[in-house]
């Protein structure tokens, strides 16, 4: 498998994990009874829920331009040691922010997601 692809494929997988750490973190702070229902208006999840809530969705924002990127490199036949690089930048940088987001610490999360752009544009550069 590509080293892109290994990348993409554990990029989901932190997604999913991010999803199952902000609905844990959701279901401690406006319970279940509220979550299971229709939410209608949605319950505001606070302090590091919702912070898990929000570093998952930025995620899924980032994963969907990961995934066009790799997905076009390899199909392409593109792939090189830099497309590699910038695969294993945006998932380890990924990975950094999701803690440091749930941590609260906003200058550190800014730059690293700046590192993980910096993977995407490594992998963009090879492409055009």
């Amino acid at each position: 498998m590509a080293t892109e692809l290994h990348f993409l494929v554990w990029s989901v997988a932190l997604t999913f994990a991010q999803m199952l750490m902000a609905v844990s973190g959701a279901t401690l702070d406006v319970g279940l009874p509220e979550l299971a229902g229709n939410r209608e208006p949605a319950p505001e999840v606070k302090g590091w829920a919702g912070r898990a809530r929000r570093a998952h969705f930025n995620m899924l924002e980032s994963l969907v331009l990961f995934a066009a990127l790799v997905l076009t490199a390899v199909v392409a036949q593109k792939t090189n040691g830099t497309t590699a690089l910038g695969a294993e930048l945006f998932f380890w940088a990924r990975l950094v922010y999701a803690f440091v987001y749930v941590a609260g610490i906003p200058w550190v999360r800014t730059a690293i997601w700046g590192v993980s752009v910096i993977g995407l544009v490594m992998i963009f550069s090879q492409l055009v």
